[in-house]
């Protein structure tokens, strides 16, 4: 009979590599996204002529909150994708999964939930 380690305090390289491929798939939809906000962004730059926008004064109000929020999603976004990619340097050196603030290993589920977590969800709530 094999005995088991009562602790574990990191992933096998089998775990995270297919940690690795949930992070690479949630990249690559990150960056199409990122894509679409981005035409978005360029589409409503390039929307008429002076006259026809001159004409348009009530909706250039809506026009510049609907340009912001699109702004602000594709910063989030940017930020969501450096998370991802931060993660998967954390998985090259092996320290993908392991709390920054208790040290302890951090449940699959949360890992797969949120795959750029650096925290267990204890220590986050202690933050708060």
């Amino acid at each position: 009979m094999q005995e088991e380690n009562p602790i574990k305090t990191k992933y096998s390289d089998t775990e995270l590599n297919e940690f690795r491929e949930l992070i690479t798939e949630k990249i690559k939809m990150a960056r199409e996204e990122l894509t679409e906000l981005a035409g978005t962004l360029s589409s409503s730059n390039s929307n008429g002529d002076d006259a026809a926008i001159a004409g348009k004064t009530l909706e250039d109000g809506s026009a510049t909150m609907e340009k912001e929020q699109t702004n602000q999603l594709a910063a989030r976004q940017k930020k969501f994708i450096e998370q991802l990619e931060a993660a998967l340097m954390r998985i090259d050196n092996k320290t993908y999964g392991i709390c920054r603030t208790t040290g302890k290993l951090i449940p699959k589920e949360r890992l797969r939930a949120v795959p750029h977590t650096t925290q267990t969800m204890e220590a986050k709530l202690k933050q708060a």
